[in-house]
Formats: structure tokens, sequence, C-alpha cells
């Protein structure tokens, strides 16, 4: 059975600080109303699976490093000739997090990954969904101290989607500005 007693360092900074904060800026008049996070969800595309699909077993364990949970292969709906795509075949592999591991990601994203990302100028404020959802891709998933640059392989690309518990952007921009996301406004 795991450890229960065990708060993130993020969530403890949300329940202390940052909740209170929220409720003042917006004036909201429920608790439950103040925006949070649900998860995050990784993916990483692997296009060079149609040539040699053993890459998605290093796709796998890289993002299951990143992760620390193990990632679900996604799988090709329809075969699309020009691309080499049959049905079935395994293009890439996601995960989600949530709880104390999408806090630890969160934290190991803004603290680590994102200063070692080359030429950083911060993060686009304007890629909401428009339903409080937030969106960014990473070009080199190397970034992640998890990853041991000497044995990679491949560098691949990936996706990173915060979901927020708010359907107005601006309180979920508010809400990651309080966990420090680097914003270039």
């Amino acid at each position: 059975m795991a450890d229960t007693s065990y708060i993130p360092r993020l969530k403890t900074q949300y329940l202390d600080s940052i909740r209170g904060d929220l409720i003042e800026k917006f004036e909201l008049k429920n608790p439950m109303q103040v925006p949070a996070l649900e998860k995050v969800v990784l993916n990483m595309g692997v296009g060079e699976t149609t040539q040699d699909t053993k890459k998605i077993n290093s796709a796998f364990e890289d993002m299951q490093a990143i992760a620390g949970q193990k990632p679900v292969i996604t799988r090709a709906r329809n075969s699309i000739a020009t691309f080499k795509v049959r049905e079935e075949m395994p293009l890439g592999v996601k995960v989600t997090l949530r709880g104390a591991r999408m806090y630890e990601f969160i934290d190991r994203l803004i603290t680590v990954a994102l200063p070692r990302v080359r030429d950083f100028r911060g993060l686009n404020a304007k890629s909401f969904d428009g339903n409080g959802n937030f969106a960014m891709g990473l070009k080199e998933h190397i970034v992640f101290p998890e990853i041991n640059y000497d044995k990679v392989d491949t560098i691949w690309g990936m996706d990173i989607i915060v979901c927020t518990s708010t359907n107005d952007d601006d309180q979920a921009r508010e809400l990651l500005r309080a966990f420090n996301f680097p914003f270039n406004d």
C-alpha cells in the first residue's frame, strides 16, 4: 500500500496561499468555484514507427521515466496509404497524470525542464482552449532530468496539456501564474 501521508510541495502551496489569493482576486463565494488542477496529459507522437516499429519501445521507456507511471501506446484507427500507416499500427505513447504525480511533474517541468529548453522565451499565454485548459509543446524530450542523454537514440517532441477545473481562461491563466508558469506577456 502506498504512503498517503506525503503531500507534494506545489499542492501544499496551492492549499496554503494560492487558493486564498484566487478567492480574493475573483471574489468567489463558494469554495468549490476556486480553480484547481485536475490532470496533466502527456503525449509523444512517434512517426518513425512506420519504418521501424522498435522505436515505440524506446519512446515507451522514456515516457515512463518522465511520467513515473506506465504509458499507453496509441494506435492508428484507420489505414492511410500515403503515410504508410496501417490500422492498429503503434504511433505514439500517452499518459494521464493526476494527484501527487501530477503536482510532482508540474514542479519538475517548471523548475528543471523549462529552464533547460534552448532559446526559451516563455510560454505563450494565448495557448488556452477557451475552456480553461492550457496546451504546450516541447521540441525535445531530453530536457527532463530522468532521461539519460547518452542513451537516447532519437529525440522526440511531446505535447503537455494541463487541464483545470474552471471553464474560464482568465481564471486558469491566473492559477498557472500562481504556480510560476513562465508566461511571456
